[in-house]
């Protein structure tokens, strides 16, 4: 998978990191609404009844494919490549119609990354669960590198913030070296590869074994053939 020729022109990969996560289309986050700043959601006073209020108070919602999702109160709300934070201070504007000095909190629940750990074919989904997970805890979530990766060619591939082709970046990862590229934050629907090992003497044998099979069954045939003739 992903093979890419000898002189594939990767691109480089930038030294600034993105102050967080843009959300973008088909992404489902939790919404949470609070009058006067959060008093009742600081107010602990009885934790069973606060936590029976936060689940009344907490609900999921999807960004559409025109990248506004639809909000109690304020109807269809563009939110599709605003930050988090920017999406909260933008919904606690408009909110500050209907309710005194709201407070808001988003938490985007799909975010995840695609990892190849270098097995040939082997991949596992990884959630995004914090904003700074790196490409060193996206392999460790994954299992590690499989006996057969290839830690000198580590792809990854990004989606382009004006929606164009994937970037395609190579990382070593075979010494300290390649230390930094390690701490690449991960970003929304990467794709992780490292590249396999190949097994020359299995595949040779996987690629001669059909080949070894009918000669042996053309021997086996003339030997019947000619067992019947004499």
């Amino acid at each position: 998978m992903f093979k890419t020729p000898l002189d594939h022109p990767f691109d480089q990969m930038t030294d600034t990191v993105p102050s967080g996560f843009k959300i973008q289309v088909n992404d489902i986050f939790t919404f949470r609404l609070f009058a006067n700043d959060g008093f009742r959601m600081i107010d602990l006073v009885d934790e069973q009844q606060q936590a029976q209020r936060n689940a009344r108070t907490t609900f999921n919602y999807v960004v559409d494919l025109d990248g506004r999702t639809k909000l109690p109160l304020l109807g269809m709300v563009p939110v599709a490549g605003l930050t988090v934070r920017e999406a909260e201070m933008e919904l606690e504007k408009r909110y500050t119609e209907f309710y005194n000095r709201p407070f808001v909190q988003i938490f985007v629940n799909n975010r995840r990354v695609v990892v190849f750990t270098g097995g040939g074919g082997n991949a596992k989904i990884v959630p995004l669960e914090n904003t700074n997970t790196t490409l060193l805890e996206a392999l460790a979530n994954a299992g590690g590198l499989s006996p057969r990766a290839d830690a000198h060619k580590v792809k990854v591939f990004r989606r382009s913030p004006d929606g164009g082709p994937r970037k395609q970046y190579i990382f070593d990862l075979s010494d300290i070296n390649g230390l930094p590229h390690a701490d690449l934050v991960m970003q929304a629907d990467d794709i992780v590869y490292v590249h396999p090992n190949p097994q020359i003497a299995q595949e040779l044998l996987a690629n001669i074994n059909p080949i070894i099979a009918l000669l042996t069954s053309t021997v086996l045939v003339i030997g019947i053939v000619r067992g019947f003739s004499q």
